[in-house]
């Protein structure tokens, strides 16, 4: 049970359909070997990698790399494929955008369906793997900061038009369910991270919750972190790849920006908010907002920063095999969030 608010059973749906609710056993690597060989003729050295939810891979061959997603039990087939679906309108709509493939199976498909022992179904996928660094793992400046944000901006005028069954998909992490989400605090040992929760969640009611019904919406990312955007430090252009289209979903534009702001703010300080400024700069030279939305995005970085945290703490509790990677994305998020509230721009 996710909490004992009246919105207890919102929060649960939200966690089922994102594919969080509970733990499910690995796929088995050998079957993931068997599977790739059969149906898409590639086969090398295969190595597990640390992820929110799915079971995933780096497929090493000779010719090349390759990522290998096995999608959770508990998520809808319908959502793998509006991820398939976004991969694959940029890359036929915007093609100089350096967004992750997908390859097909010999047979032309986008995937293969595995049925596991209890009889629900997960989705095998291959995609193209993007070689290099990170944001996460590099020292940026906030010049690259912004060349961050206007690949961002560039992602996101180009999916403007994209259109698909699934993508009003309920997500735990789409921004706009923030205020229903309260009762997460209630999960979060420390008293001191409850009060800062709790803080956010009034600003949100207060700067956001008016506007929601007026902000401008359209599939977005969903989760433009720095763990998601492959770059070289070397590059003018930096940012060499954009991967994870898993929490794609019709939100408010603004929210797309205010992910990678909340991962940036409070990493510096005496500035909180610099990195975070300085890619929101580069975002709106590419994707201008409007004035309406504008003075909604720091308070949706906040209430992202918050979100994170308190889902990792409910997550820690009830998932301990994905414990060490949600930890590791996490570590520091109350502390930032302090630091980013104590000098919010007004």
């Amino acid at each position: 049970m996710v909490t004992t608010a009246p919105d207890a059973s919102f929060a649960r749906r939200l966690f089922e359909e994102s594919g969080l609710a509970s733990s499910h056993e690995p796929v088995d690597a050998a079957l993931v070997r068997t599977l790739v060989a059969k149906h898409y003729h590639v086969s090398g050295n295969l190595e597990r990698l640390a992820t929110e939810k799915d079971d995933t891979f780096r497929l090493r061959t000779g010719s090349g790399d390759y990522l290998v997603k096995v999608s959770p039990p508990d998520e809808p087939e319908s959502v793998v494929a509006l991820q398939t679906a976004v991969m694959r309108f940029l890359e036929d709509t915007a093609r100089e955008l350096p967004v992750q493939r997908v390859k097909l199976t010999v047979d032309g498909d986008d995937n293969v369906v595995l049925a596991t022992r209890d009889g629900r179904t997960r989705v095998l996928r291959v995609l193209g793997f993007v070689d290099g660094e990170v944001l996460a793992r590099t020292n940026a400046e906030p010049d690259q900061f912004a060349r961050a944000g206007e690949m961002l901006g560039r992602v996101d005028l180009a999916l403007a038009a994209f259109t698909h069954p699934a993508d009003r998909r309920a997500l735990v992490w789409d921004i706009r369910h923030f205020p229903r989400l309260a009762g997460l605090a209630e999960h979060t040992p420390d008293p001191g991270h409850a009060r800062l929760a709790g803080e956010v969640f009034r600003l949100f009611d207060a700067a956001v919750v008016p506007h929601l019904d007026h902000l401008e919406t359209q599939v977005i990312h969903g989760d433009f972190s720095p763990h998601n955007v492959v770059v070289d430090p070397d590059r003018e252009d930096f940012v060499v790849g954009v991967i994870d289209f898993g929490d794609t979903v019709r939100s408010a534009v603004v929210f797309d920006p205010a992910v990678p702001m909340a991962n940036l703010l409070g990493r510096t300080p005496h500035d909180p908010w610099l990195e975070a400024r300085a890619f929101a700069a580069g975002y709106t030279r590419v994707r201008p907002l409007g004035d309406r939305e504008l003075p909604v995005l720091p308070v949706a970085a906040l209430a992202r920063l918050t979100l994170r945290a308190l889902i990792t703490d409910w997550r820690a509790q009830r998932a301990p095999d994905r414990r060490a990677y949600a930890l590791s994305h996490a570590k520091d998020d109350w502390t930032n969030l302090e630091r980013a509230l104590a000098a919010r721009p007004e």
